[in-house]
C-alpha cells in the first residue's frame, strides 16, 4: 500500500512529467507555426531575441548567441540568412565598432508580429503546467522536513 511519501512523490513525478510535456509541445508548437511563416524556428527566436531585448528594440551578435545559447559564429551565419531573407538588417554598433547590432526590418517585424499572436495561447498553457509544476514541488519541499523527522523518530522507536 502507497504511503503519503509514495503519492507525493508520484505526484511530483507526474507534475514533472506534464510539464515536459507540455513544453515539448510548445517548442513543437514553434516549430511548426514559424514552418508555416516560411522561416525556421532558430528564425523566428533570432527576431524575437532582437525585438525582446530589455531596454532597446535591437539587440548585439553576442546577446542573441547568449539568449540562444549558441555561438557567437553560428549567430554570424544564421543573421546572415536571416538578412538574405529581408528580415533583419546588421549595422555595426557606432559605440564600439567591434559589436554588430542586429534590427529587425518590417518583413521581420511583421511575421514576429503573427507568431506572436499564434504562441499566445500556447504560452498560457505552458505558464499554467509551470505553475502546477512549481506548487507541487513546493508542497513537496515543505513536507520533507516532517518526513525526515517521522522516518528518523521511527527508525529510534520513538513515537
Amino acid at each position: 500500500m502507497p504511503t503519503f511519501h509514495d503519492t507525493t512523490e508520484k505526484q511530483r513525478f507526474e507534475a514533472l512529467s506534464d510539464f515536459r510535456f507540455r513544453l515539448r509541445s510548445f517548442l513543437r508548437f514553434s516549430e511548426d507555426a514559424a514552418r508555416d511563416e516560411g522561416i525556421t524556428v532558430l528564425q523566428y527566436q533570432l527576431m524575437l531575441h532582437t525585438q525582446g531585448f530589455p531596454g532597446r528594440p535591437w539587440a548585439t551578435i553576442g546577446e542573441i548567441a547568449e539568449r540562444l545559447q549558441a555561438q557567437p559564429h553560428g549567430v554570424v551565419a544564421l543573421a546572415s540568412r536571416c538578412e538574405e531573407a529581408g528580415l533583419v538588417r546588421r549595422k555595426t554598433s557606432a559605440s564600439d565598432r567591434r559589436q554588430v547590432e542586429v534590427h529587425l526590418l518590417a518583413a521581420g517585424r511583421k511575421k514576429l508580429a503573427r507568431l506572436a499572436i499564434q504562441h499566445a495561447d500556447q504560452l498560457s498553457e505552458l505558464a499554467e503546467a509551470v505553475r502546477l509544476a512549481t506548487e507541487i514541488q513546493e508542497e513537496g519541499s515543505s513536507l520533507r522536513p516532517a518526513l525526515s523527522s517521522s522516518v528518523t523518530c521511527s527508525r529510534r522507536g520513538s513515537p
